[in-house]
């Protein structure tokens, strides 16, 4: 059986007659860190986007767990049980505070896991505050538990740290670095390669390929 969670066979997406990803065949295995970096317009979101079900490629297949991801019928169903998503913005709703924020999603309502994560991310002070009151770093924590709430397999992250500093940028991916060595894959699309070195492998888009 294999160990994969995520492989990629013959993969290639068109932009009209633009080809932003060619041929491309990867391996991910559970409990991966991998970073995934380019130059903007290499096609490193677009393979993101494909790898997270966001996108579906021109051709070729992707497979999850040994399933091909066209054989899965309920696709929004198939994403809250075994995906979390972590953008560049964190998308927080204002008028809800944080404790909220990251329950809105949850699947089984357990105040006890929502306090656990809370006091993993060190923001368990924040539960009651709203998202106007916090700071840029802390409302990328939050993200982050809204992403973790229902134990995904898999957490995409789309230039997490883009508007981040220094300090917090670093804070995430030690963050992430921790998940992936508790058993989650962690798949980061980033610019910046000082941070991907942290992840336990880089996979480099260069024109549309993967080197």
């Amino acid at each position: 059986m294999s160990s994969n969670i995520l492989k990629t066979k013959n993969i290639n997406h068109f932009y009209g007659k633009d080809q932003a990803l060619n041929n491309i065949n990867i391996e991910i295995k559970k409990g991966e860190f991998i970073a995934i970096t380019g130059e903007s317009g290499s096609g490193k979101t677009t393979l993101l986007s494909i790898l997270s079900t966001l996108l579906k490629p021109t051709n070729g297949e992707v497979y999850f767990d040994n399933e091909n991801f066209i054989d899965i019928k309920n696709l929004d169903d198939f994403r809250q049980k075994n995906i979390g998503f972590i953008f560049q913005f964190h998308y927080l709703i204002n008028y809800l505070n944080i404790f909220e924020n990251i329950t809105i999603s949850q699947k089984e309502n357990s105040n006890i896991k929502v306090n656990e994560l809370l006091k993993s991310l060190d923001i368990s002070n924040l539960r009651n505050r709203y998202p106007d009151e916090i700071s840029g770093g802390q409302k990328q924590r939050v993200a982050v538990a809204r992403a973790l709430i229902n134990e995904p397999k898999i957490v995409f992250a789309d230039e997490p740290t883009g508007n981040l500093d220094s300090k917090n940028s670093k804070n995430v991916f030690e963050i992430f670095k921790k998940l992936s060595q508790n058993g989650t894959t962690i798949i980061v699309a980033t610019h910046d390669k000082e941070l991907a070195q942290m992840a336990s492998r880089i996979i480099e888009v260069k024109d549309g390929r993967v080197n």
